[in-house]
């Protein structure tokens, strides 16, 4: 496979550095930026994860700051989520739409002060969606990408490992609550979150010169912990049914339609709310399910997708699909039709070597 050239389009990220060193095996591209794969394989990568405690470079969660008088009232408009509910200490799932509920993104949004937020974005360019509203509402706020990367430590090791580097006061984060932790000459936001169901934090490294620092601190402080270079799992995160935006779910899926109905509570006219109200009342024509593949682990590589049928008839598409060595099926995230979403559902998954049965779960793995 051939190599990715860097540019100022392409960059890495202030952990780069480490991650090469710790010898990551593939990239893809996330956010214009580098994100590691896998190191050892994803079966190892997972069993350790599961096991011990890993750091991810998380860089790619880019941030979109939005600042000053009016952030309130642009946070209303972007998400269907109440962003009046928030604590200040608080991070916040939010889907935001478009005008036709489709979801443009869903960042972690963090509440950096009553007129100041932070969203730690998924995939795609949503600073110029936000300041096209701030400017076309003439909203006085300030929108731009502060140089504030994230850097994860997952598994059940976590707390011992933050706890070394922070203190004990680190181990009274609630869950998706953060606080401000030294760290040489500064402080950073550090947050009981992440992209995983082992448990863990994201610390949001504000200023690139701290990111190899921290990095190889946490090395140090680790080591008799087993702690390794890792990155998202794609098997762990799978079981866990923690959707991946531009692949599980995209643009033409609504908030309702994804499984977040839940996230959609605001009392506010913010954008798509038509469609998302009448979604959760009436019911979405698909959603997202569970769903186990037949076979024993040799699923071939899924990188568009596949078409799923029932009883013939084209019913979703499942995008992400792959082996679970501790639930010893294949672990699938679909977006199924109304008609063949209930759980026992037998389904037909047309992979590019064949076709595979499956069957609609009423939960995901963990």
């Amino acid at each position: 496979m051939a190599g990715i050239v860097p540019s100022r389009r392409v960059r890495g990220t202030p952990f780069s550095e480490g991650v090469a060193a710790a010898g990551a095996k593939a990239y893809t591209v996330y956010n214009h930026m580098l994100l590691a794969s896998y190191f050892e394989s994803y079966e190892a990568d997972y069993r350790h994860l599961k096991d011990h405690v890993q750091i991810w470079d998380v860089a790619v969660e880019r941030q979109v700051s939005i600042k000053g008088p009016d952030a309130l009232k642009l946070m209303r408009l972007i998400s269907p989520r109440d962003m009046d509910k928030m604590a200040p200490d608080q991070c916040y799932y939010m889907p935001v739409c478009d005008q036709n509920g489709g979801m443009l993104n869903d960042p972690v949004a963090i509440k950096i002060a009553q007129d100041h937020y932070w969203l730690s974005l998924a995939d795609g360019d949503l600073l110029q969606w936000v300041l096209g509203l701030a400017v076309g509402q003439g909203l006085d706020v300030q929108i731009e990408e502060p140089d504030v990367s994230p850097l994860a430590v997952q598994g059940p090791k976590s707390d011992d490992l933050m706890e070394r580097l922070f203190g004990p006061e680190v181990r009274d984060i609630k869950f998706f609550r953060y606080k401000r932790l030294a760290f040489m000459d500064t402080e950073f936001v550090v947050a009981r979150s992440g992209w995983s169901k082992q448990g863990g934090f994201e610390i949001y490294v504000d200023g690139g010169a701290y990111g190899m620092p921290l990095f190889n601190r946490l090395l140090e402080l680790g080591e008799d912990l087993n702690l390794r270079v890792g990155c998202p799992n794609l098997i762990e995160r799978i079981e866990g049914g923690l959707l991946s935006y531009g692949s599980d779910m995209r643009q033409d899926n609504t908030p309702v339609e994804a499984g977040l109905a839940k996230y959609c509570n605001s009392p506010f006219d913010y954008i798509g709310k038509a469609v998302i109200e009448q979604q959760k009342k009436d019911g979405p024509p698909r959603i997202i399910r569970p769903v186990a593949i037949d076979g024993e682990g040799d699923l071939p590589h899924n990188g568009t997708g596949w078409e799923v049928l029932s009883e013939g008839q084209s019913v979703g598409l499942i995008a992400s699909a792959t082996w679970s060595p501790d639930f010893a099926t294949n672990v699938a995230i679909g977006m199924i039709d109304k008609k063949a979403w209930e759980p026992g559902t037998r389904l037909e998954v047309l992979t590019q070597n064949g076709v595979r049965g499956a069957t609609v779960q009423e939960k995901f793995w963990i």
